[in-house]
């Protein structure tokens, strides 16, 4: 890949005692597409990640909202991080997890978990969000300890020939149904009223079967096969069992600690936040969490800190 930069450098800011460019917290759609368009500027970054790139997507079966062409997740992670891995001017810390984000008036620190700590002008903040365990919905109760797996983690032989439990109506649910259009199972969906409009692309599936609760107990033991008592709005109770349960109750944004400011709802809002930490994707916001405009946001951020850093406004 070559990483000649798209527009000519502009005059350098002032010389500063930092490691990089820019650095790059979380290695999904959003990061690397900062850590892309930040090598396109010549800017060096380091990008920092816990697990591998783009690791969700691998685990997305079917998409129909992206372009160029792909289909399903690993096509496009694997389009993602082999470009970027060819990005000669970024830096990848795989591996390793940002434990503290710090800011003052000309630059950002980043503390990792080995105790290394990374320093540039900007920070672009995009770990995104992970699932919401049965013990935070407000609908369900459940054992503190009882975790379970998200539904779009579930592969055909999983659920071939078996009635599984789906808690709550997110849009996962059409997702695993159009990754698996031939999968003879069942899928039973309990979800509040407040998940009412989301399972309309879901509705005349044979395999689904749609449950509206107004609260939701599961068994203590949480074992297989699963067992809940599910009390209907009408007030009506009813004993649900299935082989498996699975998750679809949105999910939690995974901020790292220290400087970002944080909303009501957990989430980092563009707005309100410090100049130097440059929030990008599902972080700022449980309304725009698709991959595409992931991508957007993480391009735009590392835009951002590129006129920034030399005092340029977005029309120069």
């Amino acid at each position: 890949m070559d990483d000649t930069p798209l527009h000519p450098p502009s005059p350098a800011a002032p010389d500063t005692d930092t490691d990089t460019d820019l650095i790059i917290v979380g290695g999904g759609p959003a990061g690397c597409a900062a850590a892309r368009t930040a090598a396109g500027v010549g800017m060096r970054s380091v990008l920092i990640e816990a697990d591998t790139l783009c690791r969700n997507l691998y685990r997305i079966p079917a998409l129909n909202n992206v372009l160029g062409g792909h289909t399903d997740g690993p096509a496009l992670a694997d389009a993602i991080t082999g470009e970027l891995k060819s990005t000669r001017l970024c830096r990848l810390e795989l591996g390793r997890r940002a434990v503290e984000l710090r800011a003052d008036d000309d630059r950002v620190a980043v503390t990792l978990d080995t105790g290394t700590r990374l320093t540039a002008p900007y920070a672009v903040v995009a770990t995104g969000v992970g699932p919401l365990q049965p013990h935070d919905a407000a609908w369900i109760t459940a054992p503190e300890s009882l975790t379970l797996p998200p539904l779009w983690q579930v592969d055909a032989d999983d659920a071939e020939g078996r009635t599984l439990l789906v808690l709550g109506g997110d849009r996962p649910i059409g997702t695993f149904l159009r990754a698996h259009p031939t999968v003879g199972t069942r899928l039973l969906v309990a979800y509040p009223d407040s998940d009412a409009y989301k399972i309309e692309e879901i509705r005349d599936d044979p395999r689904v079967t749609l449950l509206p609760v107004a609260h939701l107990t599961l068994a203590p033991s949480g074992g297989t096969p699963v067992t809940a008592e599910a009390v209907g709005r009408d007030g009506v109770r009813r004993t649900v069992t299935a082989d498996a349960a699975y998750l679809s109750i949105g999910s939690v944004p995974t901020a790292p600690p220290g400087d970002l400011v944080r909303g009501a709802d957990g989430y980092c809002p563009p707005t309100g936040r410090r100049s130097r930490l440059i929030v990008a994707g599902d972080l700022r916001s449980a309304r725009f969490q698709r991959i595409m405009t992931a991508m957007g946001s993480g391009s735009e951020a590392a835009l951002r800190a590129y006129y920034a850093t030399r005092e340029l406004s977005a029309g120069d």
